[in-house]
């Protein structure tokens, strides 16, 4: 039987151990506000471990314009169609000439100039990978409207999260990228449930299938995936604005994902940068930078 000077010596190492975790996880948040502290540039953050204690979060709870990265959440409202029956990623999906629109970034429309016809499956593969956003249009088109989109992570709880608008009509209108917003809390609220998927979101057979998706993500190698080690595995989608023509700003360079350590433990991060007079490099770098930073402490652990 346990005496109560063992107890007490128990509970002193114990209170010892959280608080030097309390110690190290308050050094990683001033590392990352000191990397953010010399940009011209609005930066969110939220990093989660597997444990409860392993959070922080800067500008946690604002509202961040989403760019690419919602195209995660569309995928992730497929697919709970698919679960329903209405939708199968074997669906053929004819994409017309007529919808490649010149002033869309498109794989697609690259490959297949005169229109083609794919199955989901593929269309989701080159939405979320390559960030396609004529595959992101046609997906939409499935669901009925963008809002859709929010309609189905309002019904499981997330509320720090909108879709008003789709990819053509943001990307001819500066302004209104900013209706597609999440926080950056609520993205690694997203992003742990569905990887998680302790309620049983998804069947094995399609978490399978969006995770490896976002492990081939092909954009932004100089976010996320930027200073860690080689061969790390990140599961992850990005998102990116472009500079205004006018004021020179960018409104949005993103990356939110799953970094994966060598022991087999990993973190969920996302990392919104917002009005930021910086060049894409040194944005890019931002997101690189607090990646390396949060590696460094899960690692150490």
């Amino acid at each position: 039987m346990i005496n109560k000077k063992t107890c007490f010596a128990i509970l002193i190492c114990l209170m010892a151990l959280l608080q030097g975790y309390a110690q190290k996880m308050e050094r990683l948040q001033q590392e990352i506000e000191r990397i953010v502290s010399t940009k011209e540039a609005t930066v969110g953050v939220a990093i989660n471990g597997m444990e409860a204690n392993d959070t922080l979060s800067i500008r946690g709870r604002r509202h961040f314009p989403m760019q690419s990265v919602f195209k995660f959440h569309i995928a992730l409202a497929i697919l709970a169609e698919v679960e329903k029956g209405k939708l199968s990623l074997d669906q053929q999906i004819e994409i017309k000439k007529s919808e490649l629109l010149p002033g869309l970034w498109s794989p697609i429309r690259k490959k297949y100039p005169e229109g083609t016809t794919l199955t989901i499956a593929e269309i989701i593969k080159y939405t979320v990978a390559l960030s396609d956003n004529v595959g992101c249009d046609a997906l939409l088109r499935l669901l009925g409207e963008p809002e859709a989109v929010e309609r189905y992570f309002s019904s499981l709880g997330f509320k720090d999260f909108a879709v008003k608008i789709n990819e053509e009509t943001m990307q001819n209108n500066w302004d209104l990228q900013f209706l597609n917003w999440t926080t950056p809390k609520e993205a690694n609220n997203i992003l742990a449930a569905f990887y998680e998927n302790k309620d049983g979101l998804l069947s094995k057979e399609h978490h399978d299938f969006i995770w490896n998706v976002m492990k081939g993500t092909k954009t932004g190698k100089g976010r996320l995936r930027g200073q860690l080690p080689k061969g790390t595995v990140v599961a992850h989608k990005t998102g990116w604005s472009g500079k205004h023509k006018e004021t020179d700003v960018t409104a949005a360079v993103n990356n939110i994902g799953i970094v994966f350590l060598p022991n087999g433990n990993y973190f969920t991060i996302s990392v919104f940068v917002t009005a930021s007079k910086e060049s894409f490099e040194t944005n890019e770098r931002i997101i690189a930078d607090i990646a390396k930073a949060a590696w460094d402490y899960f690692n150490d652990k």
